[in-house]
C-alpha cells in the first residue's frame, strides 16, 4: 500500500494532502523537526526528528520505498527521493521524476548561485489559490498512478 510522507515543517498543503488521503485510504506520516497538533485520524502519523540539518530529510529517505508519495519543496530532497522510485510531489504541484529531476536541481542550484553573488534576490512568490489547486489535481494523478502500479 503506498504511503504519502510529507516533509510537514514549512508545507502549505497539509490540509489538502489530508483530504487527498482520507478520499484514497492512504497512510500519511508527517515529518517535522518539531511538535504539530497530533491528528485524531489513525491513518496519520506524525514523525518529530531531531533539529539536525537535514533530520527530516534523512528520516524520509530512509523510510519511503518505492511506489510512495512524498511532498516536498527541497528539490535535493526530490532528487533523493526520485533515485528510490519514490512519486515527489512539490507543493505548488510540480512533480519531480526522472525526466524533470535533473533540470529542478541545475536551475535550484543556479538560483542558489546567483542569490550568493548578489545578482537576484532570495524571495519567492506567495502561494497563490491556483498553486493549492495545481497541487491537488497533481497529488490526485499521482495517487491514482502509484496505486495503478502497485496493482
Amino acid at each position: 500500500m503506498t504511503t504519502l510522507f510529507v516533509d510537514a515543517d514549512a508545507c502549505p498543503v497539509k490540509p489538502e494532502i489530508l483530504k487527498v488521503a482520507e478520499r484514497h485510504g492512504l497512510t500519511v506520516v508527517l515529518v517535522a523537526n518539531s511538535g504539530m497538533r497530533p491528528s485524531r485520524d489513525p491513518m496519520v502519523r506524525h514523525v518529530v526528528v531531531s533539529g539536525a540539518f537535514d533530520a527530516a530529510d534523512n528520516w524520509i529517505v530512509e523510510n519511503a520505498q518505492s511506489g510512495d508519495i512524498a511532498v516536498t519543496a527541497d528539490v535535493p530532497l526530490a532528487a533523493r527521493l526520485v533515485e528510490q522510485g519514490v512519486h515527489a510531489l512539490s507543493p505548488a504541484g510540480r512533480v519531480f521524476d526522472a525526466t524533470t529531476i535533473g533540470m529542478a536541481l541545475a536551475m535550484r542550484n543556479l538560483k542558489q548561485d546567483l542569490r550568493e553573488a548578489g545578482e537576484i534576490r532570495g524571495f519567492n512568490p506567495a502561494f497563490s489559490a491556483r498553486d493549492r489547486s495545481e497541487f491537488l489535481q497533481a497529488l490526485d494523478r499521482l495517487v491514482r498512478r502509484a496505486a495503478n502500479s502497485a496493482s
